[in-house]
This record gives C-alpha cells, structure tokens and sequence, in this order.
C-alpha cells in the first residue's frame, strides 16, 4: 500500500496542505499501531492458553474485556477531547496503551491478564474521539473524510501485516515478545505526535481550537437523537466487520481444512480490499458534501447479496471472492457515517459526538460475534454468516433516516429535547 498521503483542494495555500499531510501521516502511524496492538492478543492466545491452561470461555473473556472497556470509554474519551485538546488526549492514550501493552508480555496469571486487557482497552478507548478531534481542528469541512479514510485504511492495513510480522516473532522468541515490540512502536507513534503535529485551524471567532469553549451539559448533547441514528448505522457496518473477523479463520479451518498460516494469508485479500473502499467511500462523501445514502444504499445492497452467496457457496474459491465483495461494498460506508456528523458538529462538540458513533459499532463488536457463536452451534455456519444480511439493512435503512448534510443535520439538532440552560447549543 501506499504512503498516506492526500492531495488538498489546489485552493489551499501550502502550509494548509503540509499541515493536512503531516496531520494525516501521523494519525495513520498511530492508528496503525492501535489497531496492531489489538490484533496482538488474537495471534497469540493459544499460546497464552496453553501456558495458563486456559478453556476457550476463559480465552474468550480475555479478549472480551479489552472490548467491554473499549466501548465504556467511546464517550469519555470525547468528553476527555473536547476538554483538553484532542492533541493532549491523543498523546495520552498512546503513552498509557503502550505501557499496558507492555506490562501483557509479563502477565503471570488469568486474573493479571484480564486487569490488564481491561486497563488496555481504556487507555485505547479513549484515542478514537481525541484522534477525529485532532483531525477536525486541522482540516476544512470539504476535506476532512477524504483525510479520514485514509487515516482509517490504516486498520485494514494493520489487518494484513500484524500477522506477518508477528508470526515469526513469536516462533522465534515467544509470545511475551510480540507484545514488547509493539509497545515500542507505540512509544515511537506517541513521540512522532508530540514532536511533529501541526498547530490546530484557527476557530472563527480567532481563538485556537484546542481552547476551551463554553458547552452545555453532556445529557444535552447525548439527548441529542440524531447522534444515535448514526450510531445504529455503524452499528449495522460493524456487525459485518466484526462478524467476519472473528469467525472466518474458524469457518476455513472446520469447514475447508485450511491452516491457521494460510487462512491469514487468504483473510488479507478482503482486508487490502477494505483499505480502499475505506479511502474511496471518503474521497466520495468529500465529493458529495454528505448524502452518504447515495453511498451506503447501493454499497449495503451489494453487501447484502454478497453475503448470502458467501455464505451458501460450497467452494473455497467462491466463499473468498464474495467475501471480498462484501467487504470491499460495505467497507465503502466506513467514512460516509462520519461525513454528516462531523461537518455539522462543532468542534468543540466532535469529540462527544463522534464517541456516540463509534459506541455504536463497539456495541456490534460486543454482540455479533457470540450471537453468530449461537448460530453456529445450533444451526451451521451458512445461518450464521447469513445474519450479517440484518447488519446491512440496518445501515441502509438508517442512512435514509438520517440528515443528508450539515445544515439539515443541524436542524435536527436543534428539535432534539434539551434541558434548560442559558449555554450554546452544542452543534
């Protein structure tokens, strides 16, 4: 793949466009390495589960608690952002999650290493919300999903060479050593941010955008209902993602006889796919200035179809290629959930608001991996991949429930009930 970079408007002057730039290749690194830490853990727990002699309940509770802590911090986090800087919480999150990170490869015990994942997934919980901050006080509205597709391929890119690089590793030196050396690398993400990111936009009223603002109560801005339609639209995506992530590996293995190595190699195809529907989903919200229905409807559709064939085909060669299709089309919604939102948010606001979101697609994290479980066990494989169907439906159908652009997603805003109280609405 590519260096991350991104092409501004010709219109902005030069230092805007170096500001973009280095905004985005830093966020990329940092995601990169967020999203490698939490694959980490998937590599290596057979390996863990033979040393504490671990039953699969107990191994699944270990990946379950950084999860649950994760989606705890979604609003935090942006509450943490909006009041400190997204550049301070930022550099925070990276420092403690490397840390944590870390402190896994000397865990001694089932109960150290779940504290552990625990802390884990609060210290990266709060990175999501300070990371959209960070990139909304440094871009134009007209650029900002553009910028942040390509911070977020950075995930799917992560999905294909942790297993690379960490394999060998861990055959080599064990499985304490992967953790090691990615917590190296988060200490080289947090000290590239802290010496390199670019002073944030100037706000309209002349202040910086890392100076606080007035804001009104948070059950204000989370009474706010339109913020949690979009939730339930990412969370329709990441039913999808977080589906196929945790049971493909297992369906080749039962189903196709395929080794854990070949599988990784096979489950990198979709995943490069990812990447660039993420980038081009937000090249093309950019485009459009929001409507992400004209998106989500027909990718979502295509998803929907796909699945169904993946999921019913008796051939290995087919199961990949719709897979990747699926992929590739709902993949394309990933940044057009955001686009609305954070243009019509303040920034002040994105914070909490794009937390609310990514709530959302934790939720799914949380549910659709034992509710396919289920499935599997009490039917087949085939039923379970087909409920991902109902994640693509959800998404297309709150994308046309949603407001198309920022003045009409303001307008929202404003009929939502508030308390009383004399401070600026938050959007």
């Amino acid at each position: 793949m590519p260096a991350p970079t991104l092409p501004a408007p010709s219109a902005a002057p030069p230092a805007h466009r170096r500001t973009v730039r280095i905004t985005v290749v830093l966020l990329f690194a940092a995601w990169l390495v967020d999203y490698a830490d939490r694959l980490v853990i998937n590599l290596v727990l057979p390996s863990i589960g033979a040393e504490f002699d671990l039953d699969r309940t107990q191994q699944g509770l270990v990946v379950s608690a950084f999860f649950l802590a994760y989606a705890l911090c979604q609003i935090p986090g942006g509450m943490l952002a909006d009041r400190f800087g997204g550049r301070r919480v930022t550099l925070w999150a990276l420092l403690s999650w490397s840390v944590f990170t870390a402190l896994t490869g000397f865990a001694w015990s089932f109960a150290v290493l779940l504290a552990l994942r625990f802390v884990f997934g609060v210290a990266e919980g709060v990175f999501p919300p300070a990371s959209m901050k960070v990139l909304v006080e440094r871009t134009r509205p007209e650029e900002r999903m553009g910028a942040n597709g390509t911070v977020m391929s950075s995930n799917a890119l992560a999905a294909v060479l942790t297993p690379l690089a960490v394999a060998p590793l861990v055959a080599v030196f064990g499985w304490r050593s992967a953790f090691w050396s990615t917590a190296a690398l988060g200490i080289l993400a947090l000290l590239a941010v802290r010496l390199w990111l670019p002073a944030p936009l100037p706000r309209a009223d002349g202040a910086t955008a890392e100076e606080p603002a007035a804001r009104p109560p948070l059950r204000d801005v989370l009474r706010k209902g339109v913020l949690w339609r979009f939730a339930l639209m990412m969370f329709g995506y990441n039913t999808i993602v977080w589906g196929l992530n945790t049971w493909v590996p297992s369906y080749l293995g039962e189903e196709h006889g395929v080794s854990l190595t070949a599988a990784g190699a096979l489950v990198a195809i979709p995943a490069l796919g990812a990447a660039v529907a993420t980038v081009l989903g937000g090249r093309l919200s950019d485009r459009l200035g929001g409507h992400h229905r004209r998106i989500i409807v027909p990718g979502m559709a295509v998803a929907a179809v796909a699945l169904l064939l993946m999921a019913y085909t008796p051939s290995l060669t087919g199961f990949v290629v719709f897979g990747t299709l699926a992929v590739f089309a709902a993949s394309l919604a990933y940044m057009p959930i955001f686009a609305v939102p954070l243009a019509g948010l303040t920034p002040e606001y994105v914070g909490v608001g794009s937390a609310v979101i990514i709530l959302g697609g934790q939720v799914a994290g949380m549910v659709a991996p034992p509710v396919m479980g289920a499935l599997a066990d009490a039917f087949s494989f085939q039923v379970a991949f087909a409920f991902l169907v109902l994640g693509a439906v959800i998404a297309a159908v709150m994308s046309c429930l949603t407001p198309q652009d920022a003045t009409a997603f303001r307008a929202a805003a404003d009929r939502a009930p508030r308390s009383p109280s004399p401070a600026k609405d938050p959007v």
